[in-house]
């Protein structure tokens, strides 16, 4: 189990596939660290020697914002723009889409379970 960025990559995958387990790195990014460390591919996580991991480790530290230092970033950037009240703040605030999303329909992983409207349901006549 190869540790990278404090975060323990899954040793039966190709490091290619692996390393998107680290939190700001997709495919393309995990390539191109890849190609600037100069290892292969398609090599599994369990075959990689220390000074591989140690390549890996030193080429996301020069370039790369990830995982924990990342994640504040992003919640600073959430945060100022609720502060200075900006339509894309508020909409973070509601926990409504902030892309423009249509929201009478659909938008339920943002908005959470239904919630159904009381009184739609038929009243049953009451026996005089």
């Amino acid at each position: 189990m190869a540790r990278i960025s404090g975060v323990t990559i899954p040793s039966e995958k190709q490091i290619q596939i692996a390393l998107t387990y680290v939190y700001g790195i997709g495919p393309k990014t995990s390539s191109d660290i890849l190609t600037a460390a100069k290892i292969d591919k398609t090599v599994r996580v369990k075959n990689l020697t220390d000074s591989e991991i140690s390549k890996i480790q030193d080429v996301i530290n020069d370039t790369l914002t990830v995982e924990g230092e990342l994640q504040r970033i992003v919640s600073g950037n959430i945060k100022r723009l609720k502060d200075i009240n900006a339509y894309r703040g508020l909409r973070h605030k509601q926990n409504l889409p902030s892309r423009g999303q249509r929201t009478k329909t659909n938008a339920r992983t943002r908005r959470g379970k239904k919630v159904t409207v009381g009184g739609t349901a038929k009243k049953v006549a009451a026996k005089t």
